[in-house]
């Protein structure tokens, strides 16, 4: 199963992103063959619709799971839409959260956990 998790980098041992829409990257992992590929995530930088437009691109790739530290209602929307699982609350490295998932250590996320814009740099 591919599982893409909110990353502040592009490696395993990068910290979870508390934003899913707003994040660097996203480590797309198959739990089958514990390969990886680190991919940008291009909408971050969206004045708006970010977390729509990630949701999205996480959907084109086929991830059945997504663990991220927050997700908005409009992510949370399209993921759900997609059917696919969302898990948020996750911290510390990547490769951790990896392993807590393989333990079933997290719940999926019954609704959005943030308003909307959650992450917007507002300078």
């Amino acid at each position: 199963m591919k599982v893409a998790i909110s990353s502040s980098g592009d490696t395993l041992q990068s910290n979870v992103d508390p934003r899913f829409g707003r994040c660097p990257y996203y480590i797309v992992y198959d739990t089958e063959s514990g390969s990886f590929k680190a991919v940008e995530n291009k909408s971050r930088l969206a004045s708006g619709g970010a977390g729509i437009q990630a949701a999205q691109s996480i959907s084109d790739m086929n991830v059945k799971a997504v663990i991220t530290g927050n997700v908005g209602p409009n992510a949370f929307r399209v993921l759900s839409a997609a059917s696919i699982k969302i898990y948020s609350g996750a911290t510390g490295s990547v490769e951790d959260a990896i392993e807590k998932f393989k333990k079933g250590e997290y719940k999926e996320t019954s609704g959005p956990d943030v308003g909307p814009h959650f992450g917007i740099d507002r300078k």
